[in-house]
């Protein structure tokens, strides 16, 4: 398992409800965060690693050791918002590109946790926000198209390197055609969704 960049496909799938956590899901789960981990993020989810599943991990101070802060949302839904804020934000997904994104300042969040209990929070400033951008990611929506046309433009640059660091990749086979993606996300939520 590896974190995939912009634009892999996959980081546009709109994911799909868990049925089931299964002994599989929880190592996909605990692979997830040593990866979140290692990249020094604070949130990853699961398009983030080329998988179809509705549900992302969270630790806001970016350390194994705070284990209290350490978060499973699984089939998050965000049911109200409030408020307006603008913060920088940036993404394991893209690396090294930052940018302001206005977002809701407190929202209200129901999801399953590990252990399948449901949950309901209320949240506000960087733990709304966080929450915000992994629901983002699960259907297909990446913070850079929140961005306003100046901060759109103060991206563009680093956004062309990716595309073309993604083109050589596939070009040498590293990467599959966009149809045999389709297919195996389309396999992938046949199995647990």
């Amino acid at each position: 398992m590896r974190i995939i960049k912009y634009p892999h496909p996959t980081l546009r799938h709109q994911s799909k409800p868990l049925r089931r956590v299964d002994s599989e899901v929880k190592r996909i789960i605990h692979e997830m965060l040593d990866l979140m981990y290692a990249g020094q993020g604070i949130g990853l989810a699961a398009n983030q690693v080329d998988l179809p599943y509705r549900m992302f991990v969270m630790n806001l101070e970016s350390d194994p050791q705070a284990e209290d802060q350490q978060h499973v949302f699984i089939n998050p839904v965000i049911a109200r918002r409030n408020g307006t804020a603008e913060d920088e934000e940036g993404c394991l997904s893209l690396p090294e590109i930052f940018a302001p994104v206005k977002r809701s300042q407190q929202i209200v969040l129901s999801a399953y946790d590990l252990c399948g209990e449901e949950l309901h929070c209320e949240l506000d400033g960087l733990f709304a926000r966080a929450i915000q951008h992994e629901c983002d990611h699960l259907d297909g929506v990446l913070f850079v198209d929140r961005l306003s046309d100046s901060a759109k433009l103060s991206v563009k640059e680093a956004l062309g390197e990716l595309e073309l660091e993604f083109a050589g990749l596939r070009r040498r086979g590293e990467i599959p055609d966009d149809e045999q993606i389709a297919t195996r996300l389309r396999e992938l939520e046949e199995l647990r969704t």
